[in-house]
């Protein structure tokens, strides 16, 4: 079992009424236990909150008028992965699949898997499906696109990332779950904390449910699988947004930390015989 102890400190300035809908806070599931956590605002805000009923997803809404905000979340989690061999996981057709994993077979804002159909059948529709597959479209765009901070924006969508060959985090993971789902297997953006992530920030990855189970893939390989702390999961990143904004806003700043403290230091390395799921 690994233990972290991770937050986040979000500094605002605002020149106008706003309501902010914050997403910073970490899923409690089956793999992750959160052992303590706080979340604060300064000056002290009424907040009002919201668990989606399927991805366990936590909202936090405020009201400020005019100002400085401070936001500050702290936690200490455990995680208890499971781990399975690739070679015995395999695609599920659409027939046989869980009802509620078919939303994300669909196209959605940022993953128009429609638009990438061409470009996935010839380059994975030949492969065997299963774990190895997804695992194959992992490494076709690490080799194929290129990591590069500014390269994109908030618009940017998979089909960019495809034509343009440069992203970021999230832009790889859009492409990954575009692709898996160009090939009738369910995926979902994961927003999360991730050790060792240099610089610390907000990391993005991406869950394809294959077998029995959601498992969890990470085409940018920049942290182990087993360092990363889910915060959310969605159709893609318009739905796990750490801070949605209505109002006019300025960021001065925004700081995250993750710490390992785990009674015993395991330094183990997911090598290609494993898989991982954190749900």
């Amino acid at each position: 079992m690994k233990k972290f102890k991770l937050g986040c400190q979000l500094n605002y300035t605002i020149s106008q009424p706003t309501t902010f809908l914050f997403n910073v806070q970490v899923v409690n599931n089956n793999c992750q236990n959160i052992v303590q956590e706080q979340l604060q605002f300064n000056p002290f805000l009424a907040i009002d909150e919201y668990i989606s009923s399927s991805e366990k997803n936590r909202f936090v809404r405020v009201n400020f008028s005019t100002g400085k905000l401070e936001v500050s979340y702290q936690a200490t989690v455990e995680l208890s992965h499971y781990y399975g061999n690739y070679h015995n996981i395999y695609e599920v057709k659409p027939a046989n699949l869980p009802v509620e994993t078919l939303p994300y077979l669909y196209p959605s804002r940022y993953c128009q898997s429609d638009l990438l159909f061409g470009l996935a059948q010839s380059e994975f529709g030949s492969l065997s499906p299963g774990y190895s597959r997804v695992m194959m479209i992992c490494d076709w765009i690490y080799d194929k696109v290129k990591y590069l901070f500014g390269s994109t924006n908030s618009q940017t969508s998979a089909f960019d990332t495809a034509t343009e060959r440069a992203g970021v985090c999230r832009d790889f993971a859009h492409l990954g779950i575009a692709f898996c789902r160009t090939l009738n297997i369910p995926a979902r953006f994961v927003s999360a904390y991730a050790y060792n992530l240099n610089p610390p920030d907000f990391h993005a990855c991406f869950e394809a449910y294959l077998g029995d189970r959601w498992y969890l893939f990470d085409p940018t390989k920049l942290v182990p699988l087993e360092n990363i702390i889910r915060i959310s999961t969605g159709r893609d990143a318009a739905d796990v947004s750490f801070a949605t904004l209505f109002g006019t806003v300025e960021i001065n700043n925004q700081y995250l930390f993750v710490e390992d403290i785990s009674d015993v230091q395991e330094n183990k390395k997911v090598d290609e015989s494993e898989a991982i799921a954190i749900s």
